[in-house]
């Protein structure tokens, strides 16, 4: 996905996570790519999340805590953004590649 605005990205990679295989994700990163929020589906209703940015945080939740936290961390991590970078993630492992710099 290309830039998503902000009140509709949560609804998006929560639809989107509902589809995904286990293993699999999603990566919101602001424009400038400096600040992100990934989520990996580790089993059926089980997520990782991490928040890189002004804050280094992970969690392990199932996916009724799920739109909370990421409601909670999306205010935190981008509190003046009005459009987010939505990237789907293959692996774990992709999450530390560089993306494109502007």
């Amino acid at each position: 996905m290309a830039l998503v605005n902000i009140e509709s990205a949560i609804k998006k990679v929560l639809n989107a996570l509902k589809k995904t295989p286990p293993g699999q994700g999603w990566e919101m990163l602001s424009y400038k790519r400096n600040r992100g929020v990934a989520v990996i589906k580790e089993a059926e209703g089980l997520f990782w999340v991490r928040e890189r940015g002004y804050q280094h945080q992970e969690w392990q939740v199932d996916e009724r805590q799920l739109p909370r936290l990421l409601k909670g961390i999306v205010k935190r991590e981008f509190p003046r953004s009005r459009k987010l970078r939505i990237y789907a993630v293959a692996h774990r492992n992709d999450l530390g590649r560089p993306r494109k710099v502007l």
